[in-house]
């Protein structure tokens, strides 16, 4: 769909919401940056659960800009969307007021949740290693090892700039600081096969032509070419996944997450939906349908996840994370990791 087209396709759903806003009985507005696929059977199963109606707007950016365009008279009540970066730039642009509920505050970690607030995760996303089956025979690393010359020429990945690698390498600086991160960034840019492009599931298409013997990529990527994508599970048979570590602690995570709209007309529905969502039949869903770990501890994992071994996430707080995206971006350029 064209820039203009999608533009105007999302004014003519913000004028229905706007018109239905004021009088709205059981209704809920959520704006979402999530594929429809993802997302949609569980608006259903909330509907069903609750009797409140799910009016939705997809989009595949942009939804920040047009809330705080729309300002008091937005109709959304909810943003979904993936990254802590893109929860992060939300936040920043206004457009969010702190979630008060004692039933998601219970249901989600510290960890995974805004300090004020303003966001809460509803899932978890791990940054891994696709390494190839044929020659890559050691089946643990680091992130650090990432950077050891005994991998040069022989890694993928897409563009530093990208918001899932810009949450790893601020992770890194969370974790080293900016210098031993900048030093990191060098070393992982020499052992680069090629220009980084493209996206997870390419680093996989590559590994399988030969090209390099290591890629990065979230979790769901792979477990979807594999038992979903099926021109593409080739590229996952050619490959298996390793859960990487920081040295002396865990895996790096991101999350999908939701926020609450600062004008929501709707806030106590919209409190309901967040509270549904990270409730066990939802978790479950997301697990199930998405590929993506329960953000709600005891909830079972897709059985293709809990394939690449337990997960054991590196305890360091997403906030975190969002405070070093801005020098995370800067050391990609400053060594020039995309050139």
């Amino acid at each position: 769909m064209s820039a203009h087209r999608s533009a105007a396709w999302l004014a003519a759903a913000g004028a229905i919401f706007a018109a239905s806003a004021a009088c709205a009985q059981g209704e809920v507005n959520v704006y979402s940056s999530r594929e429809t696929k993802l997302i949609q059977p569980m608006f259903d199963a909330f509907t069903k659960d609750t009797g409140v109606k799910v009016n939705v707007v997809f989009a595949s950016s942009g939804l920040e800009q047009r809330i705080k365009t729309e300002g008091a008279n937005s109709p959304a009540d909810l943003l979904l969307t993936v990254d802590i970066g893109r929860l992060d730039e939300a936040v920043r642009s206004g457009i969010t007021q702190p979630i008060r509920s004692e039933a998601a505050e219970k249901a989600v970690p510290a960890q995974y949740r805004d300090p004020a607030g303003d966001w809460y995760a509803l899932t978890l996303r791990a940054r891994v290693v696709y390494a190839s089956r044929d020659r890559v025979k050691q089946d643990a690393i680091t992130y650090e090892e990432l950077a050891e010359p005994k991998w040069k020429g022989k890694i993928c990945i897409r563009s530093g700039q990208h918001v899932y690698n810009n949450a790893l390498f601020a992770a890194v600086v969370v974790k080293h600081g900016e210098a031993k991160a900048e030093a990191w960034l060098r070393g992982l840019k020499a052992n680069l096969a090629q220009k980084p492009s493209g996206g997870d599931r390419e680093s996989a298409r590559d590994i399988a032509a030969g090209k390099c013997d290591l890629g990065i990529g979230n979790t769901y990527y792979w477990a979807r070419m594999n038992d979903v994508e099926a021109d593409k599970k080739a590229w996952a048979q050619a490959t298996r996944v390793i859960l990487p570590t920081f040295k002396d602690g865990g895996t790096h995570v991101n999350v999908s997450g939701v926020v609450l709209a600062r004008h929501a007309p709707n806030k106590a529905n919209a409190l309901k939906l967040i509270e549904w969502m990270t409730g066990d039949k939802a978790q479950q869903m997301y697990a199930d349908m998405n590929y993506e770990y329960p953000i709600r501890p005891g909830i079972a994992v897709n059985p293709t996840i809990a394939g690449y071994g337990t997960l054991k996430a590196d305890s360091m707080p997403i906030a975190k994370i969002a405070e070093q995206r801005k020098a995370a971006s800067n050391l990609v350029d400053k060594v020039g990791f995309d050139n």
